[in-house]
């Protein structure tokens, strides 16, 4: 993966702090195998050739726009790769946010906030925005802009215990990185970009940075 991918696309999720995880975006996601074993296959002349894990780890990814129906999830460009996952995690507007969004509109997020507290929230947004950031408090874990049950790491959780409870019955020892890293995509043009370098992947393999000879 080359320095532009590495430092400026992809943010590790423990070290974002102000960006509000339910809010509506597009998320780049990159989840790791643990030690980065190839558990999902291999890419032969460019082609990814999965594995039997490589095939659950594939459909449970397919099934989590059904599954997360009532957050309004979709998905955009994504590949398995021998040791990893690129994914465009698309979460549309829905009643789990809907308290975010009237924050940033002016009303009231439990109908008892002020208009200082309404201004911050709405600089903070911006600002956070334009860095790439969260707003979860990583203090305490918590965030006051809807359950956290109903966000982005959630997704993430149940994705990766589903393809652990599959694939453990193949091979005892999978287990994925305990972290994921991620980017809030904020423009068409860096859409475009993240879209064509996922669909590429398996071509620049050899170049890639979780590339494991």
């Amino acid at each position: 993966m080359n320095d532009k991918f590495k430092n400026k696309y992809r943010i590790e999720t423990t070290r974002l702090k102000y960006w509000n995880y339910g809010n509506n975006g597009y998320y780049f996601i990159t989840i790791c195998t643990k030690d980065r074993i190839p558990y999902f296959g291999s890419v032969i002349n460019g082609k990814v050739e999965l594995s039997e894990i490589g095939k659950i780890a594939l459909d449970e990814l397919q099934k989590t726009p059904e599954i997360r129906k009532d957050m309004n999830v979709t998905l955009g460009e994504f590949i398995i790769m021998p040791n990893h996952i690129h994914c465009i995690i698309i979460i549309g507007e829905n009643e789990y946010n809907k308290h975010y969004r009237d924050a940033m509109r002016g009303d009231n997020i439990c109908g008892n906030v002020t208009q200082n507290n309404r201004r911050d929230a709405t600089q903070n947004y911006r600002r956070d925005a334009m860095h790439g950031v969260s707003t979860i408090n990583n203090t305490n874990n918590t965030n006051k802009f809807g359950p956290q049950s109903k966000n982005l790491p959630s997704i993430i959780r149940g994705f990766k215990s589903a393809v652990t409870k599959r694939a453990k019955i193949i091979n005892p020892d999978f287990s994925w990185q305990p972290n994921y890293y991620e980017h809030i995509i904020r423009d068409e043009k860096s859409f475009k970009t993240i879209s064509e370098y996922i669909i590429n992947n398996p071509l620049k393999w050899n170049e890639d940075k979780y590339y494991e000879r």
